[in-house]
């Protein structure tokens, strides 16, 4: 495993920053409704740019956006510098969720050396589907995402895990076929743009909240926030958002919970808008 030093971690946010402008870019060029959120949000409002310590960065939108998103990569997105993938397009790819992704870069999270796709730096797009709107159908949609999840995290789970017992329970999760789990993955999704709620979430990714999803007037529409030296739209309310989701969240966290992802291996280079104010120089 690589422990990122100051200097790496802080050279890969610029990467990821440089993945965020392009992102920006196309959906403000398309009209694309999105926002930054969670870590990457909380870092805008309490450090006005990266939490020191944080190796990512995450935007969402509602699915009829992120399905636009999607399509505007084909024909929008700066091919020479950067690649798109979820499980529509790249093959082996399980995650549920869209990634953009640097070209000439490397980003090896621990244990998915195997994974048989390209991973260079990334930000994660989340797409945010309709939830039902009543506490218990939530909690009976969110066993259902979590069995999705499981499923389709097996085949890191079966190498990862440090339970033995967990391991081989992963290993025969991995044997269900991926093409199943993908295509019901897509009948929920599909059932859940037939509504429009006051709930959604990420259907793919846990949600560590009692109501077990996140209020939708929160993603729609946005308030400008900087970040980095940059604007970037923000969820609309961002001091209930934050305290939902973080709690006192202007409080940090001990030092020994301030943790990066583990890696394996990091390749970087210097975005291009670091070349071109040096340049401007």
């Amino acid at each position: 495993m690589i422990s990122l030093n100051d200097d790496m971690l802080r050279q890969l946010q610029m990467v990821e920053l440089e993945l965020l402008i392009e992102v920006d870019r196309i959906c403000r060029k398309c009209g694309i409704s999105y926002n930054i959120i969670a870590g990457t949000m909380l870092g805008a409002y309490r450090h006005k740019g990266f939490i020191p310590w944080d190796d990512d960065a995450d935007v969402a939108m509602l699915r009829n956006e992120y399905e636009r998103f999607r399509e505007a990569c084909r024909s929008e997105l700066d091919e020479t510098r950067f690649y798109f993938q979820d499980h529509t397009c790249t093959p082996g790819y399980r995650w549920g969720y869209g990634k953009l992704r640097r070209k000439n870069t490397l980003f090896l999270r621990e244990y998915q050396e195997h994974m048989p796709y390209e991973q260079g730096v990334f930000i994660d797009i989340f797409p945010l589907d309709a939830i039902p709107q009543s506490q218990i159908g939530r909690s009976i949609m969110n066993f259902r995402c979590f069995c999705i999840r499981k499923l389709l995290w097996s085949k890191v789970g079966k190498v990862a895990d440090r339970s033995s017992f967990k391991r081989c329970v992963f290993t025969l999760m991995d044997c269900v076929p991926e093409k199943n789990v993908l295509a019901r993955l897509d009948k929920m999704i599909e059932k859940a743009r037939s509504k429009e709620t006051d709930w959604v979430r990420i259907l793919t990714f846990p949600t560590p909240n009692t109501k077990w999803g996140y209020r939708r007037r929160w993603y729609e529409g946005n308030r400008e926030i900087v970040f980095e030296g940059y604007t970037f739209p923000g969820v609309t309310d961002p001091d209930d958002y934050l305290s939902f989701k973080f709690g006192e969240y202007m409080k940090l966290p001990p030092e020994g919970e301030r943790k990066a992802h583990p890696v394996s291996d990091i390749r970087l280079l210097v975005p291009e808008f670091m070349k071109e104010k040096s340049n401007d120089r």
